[in-house]
């Protein structure tokens, strides 16, 4: 079975910890993509932020994005995969943790993301719908 790093995106781009959530969600639109790593300071990941939570958290409790700052989201720590872990491997984290997108790490370092749709292009065609089943949100 493959690993993270071989069927994941590379090149992940982070929004960083200060930036605003309308910032965010401008760099989610420029990449097309639902969700991005926030990463501080110090370059490490502090966590996910996704488009829903910028408008549950945000803009639905009264916030504002041009203020509210990308850290302020990220809550506890992000559930991650390492770069050579294998697939079933994710495919479990993924179902421990119900999430359908992981960061992946090589020591400290984010090398990608993983998602639901990385592992099913790369699955066997008979088994994808047992992932989706393991690994969606009720």
């Amino acid at each position: 079975m493959a690993t993270a790093r071989e069927i994941m995106t590379g090149s992940a781009e982070c929004i960083g910890e200060n930036e605003t959530l309308e910032e965010a969600a401008r760099k989610m639109l420029q990449l097309d993509v639902g969700s991005l790593p926030i990463c501080g300071e110090d370059n490490r990941l502090k966590g996910i932020i996704s488009d829903r939570d910028i408008v549950t958290k945000c803009v639905a409790q009264g916030g504002d994005p041009r203020t509210t700052r990308a850290g302020e989201l990220g809550e506890g720590k992000p559930v991650t995969i390492g770069a050579d872990d294998s697939i079933e491997e994710a495919i479990s984290t993924m179902q421990t943790h119900q999430v359908r997108r992981l960061p992946v790490i090589d020591g400290h370092e984010l090398v990608g993301m993983l998602s639901q749709a990385d592992i099913a292009k790369n699955y066997p065609e008979d088994r994808v719908g047992d992932l989706v089943k393991f690994i969606s949100l009720d």
